[in-house]
């Protein structure tokens, strides 16, 4: 196993560093979602500010994509207030890689991928390897799937952060499926995840839970006159059993702006 964990952080470190040397082509995001989420540790719904950095771009070998949220909601309770979570997850192209084509029937390419999610204010850091297959289907700009471990690389409570957890796995569906009608543009993208129940370090389960984000919206910039630089339209927050308590979650619109730079 840490023969394993040595082979996963150099691929890690590898990763980063192509990431960084290698020109790619990038398409730069903040967004601002307004919605009443859910405190799963209360079972309050509160009124919810999300202001988003995203980055989704490519390299030589591959892809990558990182987003940052910066939370906060109305009440001061120890969750969501001033607090900021982020996931960055790079791909190496096999096909790419070995200067051939991997296609197999209706999948376009494998890759090779690895994860970081880290949460501030919990003190969380998340390591995801795992392999990603690239779907060719009709009218999407990309469908993937993801399958990753989740391997908890935090402190835990002997640090002042959330309690560690054994390791699980992760199951990610992500799309962007862009559309007219008449002269409008619009956009369905956004992601699905199912991530497995593991035990905490105090032995309680953490169980299993779906987060589904996706996201419509509409091209305001083109309706006058200057395309792909400001779009609004809805995302729907579903989550069930919400960050591994049992029955608590949301089902909810937010209000969504985009800003492409």
């Amino acid at each position: 196993m840490q023969a394993y964990w040595r082979v996963q952080r150099a691929t890690l470190g590898l990763l980063a560093l192509f990431f960084v040397a290698m020109p790619a082509r990038a398409q730069l995001d903040f967004q601002f979602q307004y919605g009443s989420l859910t405190n799963p540790f209360s079972g309050e719904q509160r009124a919810t500010r999300i202001l988003t950095f995203q980055h989704a771009g490519g390299w030589l070998l591959g892809d990558s994509f990182f987003f940052i949220d910066f939370i906060d909601d109305d009440k001061v309770d120890g969750f969501n207030d001033k607090e900021f979570y982020g996931e960055w997850y790079p791909t190496l192209s096999l096909s790419k890689l070995f200067g051939t084509d991997l296609k197999a029937g209706a999948i376009r390419d494998f890759s090779l991928i690895s994860g970081l999610n880290f949460d501030g204010d919990a003190d969380v850091l998340k390591y995801l390897p795992g392999l990603r297959l690239s779907w060719q289907v009709p009218g999407f700009i990309f469908l993937n799937t993801d399958f990753t471990a989740v391997l908890d690389m935090s402190n835990g409570l002997a640090k002042g952060g959330a309690p560690t957890t054994g390791d699980g796995f992760m199951f990610d569906v992500s799309w962007l499926l862009p559309f007219t009608l008449g002269s409008q543009s619009f956009a369905f993208m956004g992601h699905a995840e199912y991530i497995s129940a593991v035990e905490n370090e105090l032995a309680q389960t953490v169980e299993a839970w779906i987060l589904a984000q996706p996201q419509l919206t509409w091209d305001l910039g083109k309706a006058f006159g200057s395309p792909n630089w400001l779009h609004m339209g809805v995302e729907f927050q579903i989550w069930r059993n919400k960050l591994g308590v049992e029955g608590e979650g949301d089902f909810v619109p937010q209000f969504l702006a985009i800003w492409r730079l």
